[in-house]
């Protein structure tokens, strides 16, 4: 481990307090989210779901560009945090963030959607039979049984932040132990032909990846959510 800089060491911290972060924050927002759109009848539900998966697709450039323009001084998300007196949250932490959480929606909400989604109308019947209001039903009954899809939407989203590049770049920059991540730490030492450590990085960014893919597809209790997401 000597090959590890203490600017490795500090972009790998302030990656995986990122991660967190961002899972914590995804899993609080996403779940709702999930529910709606595997509950919901309404006419909005396609383009919502539309837009929650967006960044699947979308270039983490694109996007993070766009989050560039609304975060800065003219953008109307800049000039609401300026007013509010919080300054700039672009190549800021907070900026960080807010992009993580975005272009990892998709990876936490498929997954706890899919898992309301087979859960199926039956146990909520019951509850209702019982008379339990829907919020007591909702964490007494939906998320118990949505547990195989929460646990791997906090996997996939932990994981998928880790390896963040374009949309990091974008909002926070390179910023030494304020928005250096881990995937610009490994670019700035391919940049500078520093090719051991950038092995060091890479090498253990692969094979955490493959672990979790692999934990994941052996979650018996996930019953096929991993593979419908991926």
């Amino acid at each position: 481990m000597d090959a590890l800089t203490p600017d490795d060491w500090s972009a790998i911290a302030l990656t995986l307090v990122l991660a967190a972060v961002v899972t914590a924050l995804l899993l609080l927002a996403g779940t709702p989210i999930a529910w709606w759109l595997a509950r919901s009848r309404s006419q909005w539900r396609a383009p919502v779901s539309a837009v929650v998966t967006l960044p699947l697709v979308l270039p983490p450039t694109v996007l993070g560009f766009y989050l560039l323009v609304a975060l800065g001084p003219r953008g109307p998300l800049g000039q609401f945090t300026q007013w509010l007196g919080w300054g700039l949250l672009t190549f800021h932490f907070s900026g960080l963030v807010i992009g993580s959480v975005l272009y990892s929606l998709p990876f936490v909400v498929q997954p706890i959607r899919n898992a309301f989604v087979a859960m199926g109308d039956r146990p909520l019947e019951v509850a209702a039979c019982l008379r339990a209001s829907p919020v007591n039903a909702f964490f007494r009954v939906a998320l118990p049984l949505a547990r195989p899809g929460l646990l791997a939407a906090a996997v996939l989203g932990f994981a998928h932040t880790l390896g963040e590049f374009g949309v990091v770049l974008m909002v926070g920059g390179n910023i030494p132990g304020a928005t250096r991540t881990l995937s610009m730490q490994i670019y700035n030492h391919v940049e500078a032909l520093e090719y051991t450590q950038a092995h060091w990085l890479a090498g253990g960014l692969l094979i955490f990846s493959f672990i979790t893919l692999l934990t994941l597809y052996r979650l018996e209790a996930g019953r096929g959510v991993t593979a419908r997401v991926l």
